[in-house]
């Protein structure tokens, strides 16, 4: 076993136990910062077995964009945040940790790139002469079709439960029904009146003083 190899399962190791954190933590920063050491351990683990298209694309989509989505979406399902936003400091040492973690899997990332020695099956885009993209492409599109498709499903079912978990009634909250404003008729909204025009009653003028 060479030093790719220990590194590709060190990565795995991490990424295992950082999605075990993420659904234990009570708190939903600490899941966020486990999340996102998630994430990065296992585009590492792409980077190492030569899916560079992969690890990349997972850094930049997912790290940057998705997490910022998930913060959304646990703002709309009115988390009591203020105590987060007022004990920040707390969460600093966890914060320490995954910065250390990604740096030293950084670091681990660089080594096994720099050692010619490789453990690890041949890329498989390299025998057929084409971009590492675009093989990713066809074989995602032609072997891996239906657990593709199966994977839109699942992310779809997830906007929509997410949607519905905010759309809790309450009150003194202002919420609106489609169903009724579709079923509305324009003599509900307008109603002409006739009505006579108000005039402007002068005041009287008084004489001037020209008689004795």
């Amino acid at each position: 076993m060479d030093f790719a190899q220990i590194a590709f399962l060190l990565f795995a190791a991490t990424a295992t136990v950082a999605a075990g954190a993420v659904i234990t933590m009570r708190n939903p920063v600490h899941a966020v910062l486990c999340l996102v050491l998630t994430f990065f351990s296992v585009a590492c683990t792409w980077i190492v077995a030569g899916a560079e298209f992969l690890g990349i694309a997972l850094i930049l989509v997912y790290v940057g964009a998705v997490m910022v989505l998930f913060m959304f979406v646990v703002m709309m399902l009115d988390i009591d945040v203020a105590p987060l936003r007022k004990h920040f400091v707390r969460f600093l040492p966890i914060g320490l940790v995954v910065a250390v973690v990604m740096l030293v899997e950084i670091v681990t990332l660089i080594g096994v790139r720099a050692n010619m020695a490789s453990g690890l099956p041949a890329n498989a885009a390299a025998s057929t002469d084409v971009p590492n993209t675009v093989w990713l492409a066809r074989t995602l599109f032609t072997d891996f079709l239906l657990p593709f498709e199966v994977a839109a499903v699942i992310l779809t079912i997830a906007v929509v439960a997410a949607v519905m978990l905010t759309l809790r009634h309450r009150g003194g909250v202002r919420t609106q029904d489609p169903s009724w404003q579709a079923r509305v008729r324009a003599s509900d909204r307008v109603r002409m009146v006739r009505m006579e025009a108000a005039r402007p009653v002068k005041a009287p003028t008084e004489p001037t003083g020209g008689d004795a």
